[in-house]
């Protein structure tokens, strides 16, 4: 999951925002062509964020992200990769390194297995 300052991506001018994607557009299509990244999408600035809570019962919605900080999730990147180590590799290629965040995904779940509580 790729993390950034919103406010600093707004304020580049427009060769250097241009720069900026192409670095990313080769660094995403080069990873892709070899297999490692399998899909992920940018997502829509955090101004375009809708939350929804349910704590106790009761259910409310407000726009806005989540919450309230300078950095915000901006995309994702399924990879497949051997191991948590060769996705760090990956990620510190990434050409505008702010955060990222590795997780793996979670298979389906076999229920059955699971501890009850």
């Amino acid at each position: 999951m790729f993390v950034g300052d919103e406010s600093a991506e707004a304020a580049l001018d427009p060769a250097e925002r241009r720069r900026m994607y192409e670095a990313i557009g080769t660094w995403w299509g080069e990873r892709a062509a070899a297999g490692r990244i399998l899909d992920g999408k940018e997502l829509g600035p955090t101004a375009t964020a809708t939350t929804i809570r349910k704590r106790g019962g009761k259910v409310t919605v407000s726009d806005g992200p989540f919450i309230e900080s300078k950095e915000a999730l901006g995309g994702f990147a399924i990879v497949d990769v051997p191991d948590l180590d060769a996705a760090i590799e990956l990620a510190k290629g990434w050409p505008v390194l702010e955060t990222i965040e590795v997780r793996p995904v979670v298979e389906e779940r076999d229920e059955s297995s699971q501890p009850e509580g």
